[in-house]
């Protein structure tokens, strides 16, 4: 043979392995509502780069921003399926409809203050619900985020309980939330995430709660520039994964993920609780909004707890809020 054509066959040979051990790579799809200013996709390109560290080998990630892929609801409903989102960043109150005790994770309340949040957070407290979530969902729990200080944001000021009565608050899905805010006088609604800002700006709500960095990404301050500052929940943000991926992986890459998840998760923790209070800060320098310390905060407290207790009697979920109320 040519050494002509023998060099090309050998291109040829090089060539085909190449696309042979490209089309054997593996892709992961996670799906996310924000850009990459967010902790919560901070949280994910970490996880991503973990994966790639301990894993060792090629491996593709394609995460999907902006809510390209729908709202986080949509994302849990794709894991629990299988298609579409191998991974993501959930609020626990749209794990409800698999598992009921979910949403007390997110419960507003269920935190003193960051110190208790984040000593729940380091002792695992909140695995009961993880393994529920994995048993009834089919979506794994690798590791938790969050640690944002939701506060109401609304279109007027709210200073006070009078303030907050009647106010027309958009609420997440999970119903002990709007029980919480019915029994805080306000008018919970709920709509999706994604809507929250043109109801503001048409008068279908007056307000809506959440943390800084989501009223920062969504631009709410631009329609409720007033921030009463309730203090009513410290969030928990999952980081989940289809138990239909990662059964589908192979051994070594099953363990990374793993690994990775619960670091990732850790990360997410530090960055959104240390970067919470400077966006507000900073939001209230560049006049974007005015904050507000809300007067009736311990009557909030009292107003929530029996709440609190009934929802937890419901999902069978009174002994894990006896031990997160026992950590001190």
């Amino acid at each position: 043979m040519p050494a002509l054509i023998r060099g090309l066959f050998a291109s040829a040979l090089l060539v085909a392995a190449s696309l042979a051990a490209a089309a054997d790579t593996i892709t992961l799809h996670g799906a996310v509502q924000f850009s990459d200013e967010h902790a919560y996709n901070k949280t994910m390109l970490k996880f991503e780069e973990l994966t790639r560290k301990y894993y060792g080998k090629p491996i593709n990630f394609v995460l999907h921003r902006n809510s390209e892929l729908g709202t986080e609801k949509d994302y849990f409903a794709y894991m629990n399926q299988g298609v579409s989102v191998d991974y993501a960043t959930v609020s626990p109150s749209h794990m409800s409809t698999f598992a009921k005790a979910a949403p007390l994770m997110d419960m507003p309340f269920l935190f003193r203050d960051l110190d208790h949040w984040n000593k729940v957070m380091e002792a695992d407290a909140l695995k009961p619900i993880a393994d529920e979530v994995a048993k009834k969902a089919d979506v794994m729990i690798l590791g938790f985020g969050g640690g944002g200080v939701r506060n109401v944001i609304a279109n007027r000021p709210v200073r006070n309980l009078q303030d907050l009565k009647g106010l027309s608050i958009r609420v997440m899905g999970a119903p002990v939330q709007t029980k919480i805010f019915l029994a805080m006088s306000a008018a919970p609604t709920v709509i999706a995430y994604t809507e929250v800002y043109n109801g503001i700006q048409t008068g279908v709500i007056q307000a809506v709660e959440n943390e800084a960095a989501g009223l920062e990404q969504m631009k709410f301050y631009e329609v409720g520039p007033h921030i009463a500052l309730t203090r009513h929940a410290i969030t928990v943000r999952p980081l989940c994964f289809s138990g239909k991926t990662f059964r589908r992986l192979p051994p070594d890459l099953q363990a990374a993920v793993l690994k990775a998840g619960k670091e990732a998760g850790l990360y997410g923790r530090k960055l959104e609780s240390s970067e919470d209070q400077m966006r507000l800060q900073r939001m209230e320098k560049e006049g974007k909004l005015k904050t507000y310390v809300f007067a009736d905060r311990d009557q909030l407290l009292r107003l929530a707890e029996p709440v609190k207790q009934a929802y937890a009697r419901e999902v069978g979920g009174e002994a894990l809020l006896a031990t997160i109320n026992a950590i001190r």
